[in-house]
């Protein structure tokens, strides 16, 4: 009975887990489908598109669309201002964060705790309720249609939620390897770059993708603050094209193609990091 109790409980494991398996993969479909729906379409043709709209695999493929967008549209431009702002965003949210998070954590420890609920609060209101009060902000400091004014506007978001984010990374570093690296004669700005930074360089970077790609498709404050179509973000561009009397849904699918691509490869190239720094940071 013992054995055959055995043989009947791996077998049940094994059915659980093939379930558990199907339904993962079910669940995955569901999730990329509709990107891969948005990809293939962007690579019909005019007449296809118009013929057989809901088809998954075009007939013939062609890249007039993205001619098109990229050409005629001038989608680089946008691209460029995207990439300008999310970029000047990350680096500056990652470096004054994390000066922030590691001082909380060693020199502010039990005042920390409550300022990084202080921080957190700030995500409870709707972006929309706070539209108002900036646009005014950044209209008196003379920042309207300015990368610099749209910049800011993306600090005061990421940097709370950056800082709170690294504050749990910082928080596993040993207290005991700074100390040995001061007994060394290392000062307190090197301890923090050559020790405690490639410790909690997983953190870093996972804390660096989030506040690019929120950065990358924010909509609401691109609209309000920028009125120029050369210093557009790609978001708004993409939204620009709804306007016409006439939605081109061919350059609607390229158009979604090109604002999502950078996200989803600048993720890929990192992915890779992340795990590493993980193993690595398990190690130390």
């Amino acid at each position: 009975m013992g054995k055959g109790g055995s043989v009947m409980g791996h077998t049940r494991n094994k059915t659980t887990l093939l379930l558990l398996y199907v339904f993962l993969s079910l669940a995955v479909l569901a999730a990329v489908f509709p990107l891969l729906w948005i990809i293939l379409s962007s690579f019909k043709t005019s007449g296809e598109m118009a013929s057989r709209p809901l088809a998954f695999f075009p007939e013939t493929f062609t890249f007039e669309y993205y001619v098109r967008v990229l050409n005629n549209l001038k989608f680089t431009v946008n691209i460029k201002n995207s990439a300008v702002v999310s970029l000047a965003t990350t680096i500056i949210t990652i470096v004054v964060s994390a000066l922030g998070a590691y001082g909380v954590v060693r020199f502010f420890p039990n005042a920390g705790k409550k300022m990084t609920k202080l921080l957190i609060t700030t995500y409870m209101f709707p972006p929309i309720l706070l539209a108002v009060p900036y646009s005014i902000i950044i209209i008196k400091m003379g920042l309207v249609n300015t990368w610099t004014g749209l910049v800011i506007t993306y600090l005061s978001f990421s940097i709370p939620y950056a800082i709170w984010m690294l504050i749990g990374f910082f928080q596993t570093v040993p207290l005991e390897i700074e100390e040995a690296a001061r007994v060394d004669g290392a000062g307190k700005l090197r301890v923090f770059v050559q020790i405690v930074l490639p410790v909690v360089a997983p953190g870093v970077v996972a804390t660096a993708i989030y506040t690019f790609i929120n950065s990358w498709n924010e909509f609401l404050f691109a609209l309000l603050l920028i009125n120029s179509s050369g210093k557009m973000p790609i978001s708004v561009a993409l939204y620009s094209l709804t306007g016409s009397e006439i939605l081109d849904w061919g350059e609607m699918m390229a158009a979604s193609v090109i604002v999502i691509l950078p996200s989803v490869l600048f993720f890929m190239l990192i992915q890779k990091k992340i795990a590493g720094g993980l193993a690595d940071g398990s190690v130390k």
